[in-house]
């Protein structure tokens, strides 16, 4: 598995998130999903409302913006798996941003895929 560094974690807080959306965006629309779903995922996972996430993809902020202000749904770590080569469980806490960031791109892999949204949004079970 890929090691978690300083420098990686520093090097996505400093990315632009409106400059990343677009290819989240068109990784899942090429697989007949929609804008409201990939929202609706990323709403789930960081307790934002729809207004500040338009804001984020028109550019005003980075990753670091994005997940230092947000509130990470409670149910987050039930998101596990393999992402990119690193095993999201296994990212130290230290590296929480990045943590995160591996986080949400699991559920968009996710939505890529198909899966249906009550399993994405990690329902607890009854």
């Amino acid at each position: 598995m890929a090691e978690v560094t300083a420098e990686k974690n520093e090097k996505i807080a400093q990315m632009n998130f409106g400059s990343i959306y677009p290819h989240y965006l068109a990784r899942i629309e090429k697989h007949n999903r929609t804008k409201e779903e990939l929202d609706r995922v990323i709403l789930w996972l960081t307790g934002y409302n729809q207004n500040t996430l338009d804001s984020f993809i028109a550019g005003n902020g980075t990753f670091g913006d994005f997940f230092n202000g947000a509130k990470i749904h409670q149910n987050a770590h039930l998101i596990k798996g393999v992402v990119c080569g690193y095993r999201i469980e296994e990212i130290p806490e230290e590296f929480s941003l990045y943590r995160d960031c591996r986080r949400m791109e699991k559920l968009i892999d996710e939505l890529a895929k198909g899966r249906k949204m009550e399993k994405i949004l990690r329902e607890e079970k009854k």
